[in-house]
């Protein structure tokens, strides 16, 4: 089932999405029906089953959850280990150690105040010269860590701001629109095999297609699980927040975004999460 959410009725509304229109909930926003699968101890498909409108609406899907928190990894893929390293210059090979270390690298990214949907505008810091998309699948957390759903993700981040020192990590990840999301979340029923994705990006600036990549999700060096468990070790992250599982799809500095870029993540069994940039201060 896809589950996220829609303006309706002068409202956020979770909504459930099937060929092209959306079913709301009504009375629920999706964070509140989250609440609701653990206080039943049920899951988003039975619960949506049940109390989604037998009306459909041709309504855009929008942020599909106003997350309690985002959580996001890093050096996932082997092609982003290689060229962190290839960027720093780092002779040990600093990044390719985080890829194979047994512990991986967990970032806070936010909140809901960084976020954007669909169709929002993502954010390229005034202080930065290389700003990048990094396309990524995230999952939805419930309570204990539990999967609810799969999603886009787009961890836009000022990578010039990192290359200067990678200790400035929180300032090239973290700030306004840094974080999109969309369209919709994907319930683990429907979407089996996390691993057997086709993911794209293309950054288009006005009619030219500037950048193209792709990579499968069975190139994912690391379980979603693994990453979870050391996610949650204590540390109580609550039902309602997003994790970012790391991008394998590298920008190169050519492709730097600029103001008015359009960048479009897609991805077999999910869809398609297309954003434009604009400089935020």
């Amino acid at each position: 089932m896809k589950i996220g959410q829609i303006e309706w009725k002068g409202r956020t509304t979770a909504a459930v999405f099937d060929k092209g229109q959306a079913r709301p909930i009504p009375g629920y926003g999706l964070m509140e029906f989250v609440h609701r699968c653990a206080l039943e101890d049920a899951s988003l498909t039975e619960l949506a089953a049940a109390h989604a409108a037998n009306t459909r609406e041709a309504a855009a899907p929008v942020l599909p959850i106003e997350p309690v928190e985002v959580w996001a990894c890093g050096c996932t893929y082997e092609m982003s280990a290689s060229f962190r390293d290839a960027e720093h210059g780092t002779r040990e090979g600093f990044y390719r150690h985080v890829f194979t270390a047994p512990r991986p690298e967990i970032f806070f990214k936010g909140n809901a105040r960084v976020c954007v949907g669909p169709g929002g505008e993502i954010g390229i810091r005034e202080d930065s010269k290389f700003t990048a998309p990094e396309p990524e699948l995230a999952v939805l957390l419930g309570e204990k860590g539990s999967i609810l759903g799969y999603t886009l993700a787009n961890d836009v981040s000022a990578w010039d701001i990192e290359r200067e020192n990678p200790l400035y990590l929180p300032q090239s990840k973290v700030y306004n629109a840094c974080c999109a999301l969309g369209p919709w979340f994907v319930t683990p029923d429907e979407l089996t095999d996390p691993y057997a994705l086709d993911m794209t990006c293309t950054i288009q600036r006005g009619e030219k297609v500037i950048f193209e990549g792709a990579v499968s999700t069975s190139k994912l060096g690391r379980k979603i699980e693994t990453l979870i468990e050391y996610l949650m070790k204590a540390n109580d992250v609550p039902a309602g927040s997003v994790l970012l599982t790391g991008t394998g799809i590298i920008a190169p500095q050519e492709a730097a975004l600029a103001e008015g870029d359009v960048v479009t993540i897609m991805a077999t069994g999910i869809g398609r999460l297309s954003n434009r940039a604009a400089v935020v201060r």
